[in-house]
């Protein structure tokens, strides 16, 4: 009768049977947020892993798109509707016996669409963008036929567009100008400033993310800051800076110096957006290369220039961003000269 009287309390349970001590808890507890931070810790690796590929692979895109409306803006310059040229067409009686260049520069500057197309100003020391170069290239709508009021859209200007209206003189072009601005939405841009109407101009953004471009230019038979006087034979043998091919106060000479560009050197930086960088660490860019001095040391960013230039050395914050450079020549296959029309 005793043993029937004995409460099921009092009974020892089973081993099977008995909870956890607070320490074995707090060891799982301990095991399991281990487990769940290594999780989350392979996740972020994960995301910053894809995040950076895209990135990357983003600023390959914008790099190569770059390179290739650049080159092909380029190797338009100078490019003269046939029905136009000298001895055909219009006649020239009356024309601008100096007109302005296929081909022109502005070197360490900025401008504003309200700017006339040689005009720019100076960079803050703040502005995205800062020591980047102007550049301007002007080229003929090119048409089918003798007479013809429409365009063949063979020729298209910095934003791929084929203007439609043709020339009626021999000095009536179309104007590409690309240069470096920042956006909205604080990012750098390489722009295409384009002629809306006669003295009318609308920029628009072309590529994103471009910091910094910079533009010399091969040249022929040009000494820098003097009127030409050397012969030309259509080979480059040296490359200048815009300011370097500018004779103060005479136009003339200095359109003529602009006329014997043969070829551009253009050096571009392009950067991601923030965070998608994993190296942390502060980096120097040369958009333009380096060249061997005449030492035995090595002159960084000068590469073709006979001198230095503060936007071929581009040292950018350690913003935690990819960044890129390109670098290219473009050939100019147009004659510039103005006797060629």
């Amino acid at each position: 009768m005793k043993k029937s009287l004995i409460t099921l309390s009092s009974r020892r349970m089973p081993d099977a049977q008995r909870g956890m001590t607070l320490i074995e808890l707090m060891v799982a507890m301990v095991l399991g947020l281990l487990i769940a931070l290594a999780a989350v810790a392979a996740l972020l690796v994960s995301r910053q892993g894809f995040f950076a590929v895209d990135a990357a692979s983003q600023l390959r895109d914008n790099a190569r798109f770059a390179q290739d409306m650049v080159q092909r803006i380029g190797v338009q310059a100078g490019f003269k509707n046939v029905f136009f040229m000298k001895g055909g067409g219009v006649a020239s009686a009356g024309l601008d016996g100096n007109p302005e260049p296929h081909v022109f520069g502005l070197n360490d500057k900025q401008r504003s669409p309200s700017d006339a197309w040689n005009g720019g100003s100076s960079w803050g020391n703040s502005d995205l963008g800062k020591n980047s170069d102007i550049l301007v290239l002007r080229a003929q709508v090119s048409t089918a036929n003798a007479g013809s009021s429409a365009s063949d859209g063979t020729m298209i200007n910095c934003l791929g567009i084929a203007p439609t209206a043709t020339p009626t003189s021999r000095d009536d072009r179309f104007i590409s100008i690309l240069h470096v601005q920042a956006g909205s939405d604080g990012e750098p841009a390489l722009m295409c400033t384009y002629e809306e109407s006669k003295g009318s101009f609308k920029s628009e953004p072309l590529v994103q993310g471009v910091e910094n471009f910079q533009v010399l230019y091969g040249v022929d038979g040009v000494v820098p800051g003097a009127a030409p006087t050397l012969a030309t034979d259509s080979v480059p043998e040296r490359y200048l800076r815009a300011d370097q091919l500018t004779v103060a106060g005479n136009d003339v000479a200095t359109y003529a110096n602009w006329r014997r560009v043969r070829s551009l050197r253009i050096g571009m930086v392009l950067r991601s957006l923030p965070g998608s960088g994993i190296d942390k660490d502060s980096q120097t860019f040369y958009p333009l290369g380096s060249t061997k001095a005449s030492g035995s040391a090595t002159a960084l960013g000068g590469a073709f220039s006979s001198t230095s230039d503060p936007g071929t050395v581009f040292a950018p914050p350690a913003d935690g961003r990819m960044r890129q450079v390109v670098t290219f020549t473009v050939h100019l296959r147009n004659f510039q000269d103005l006797e060629s029309f």
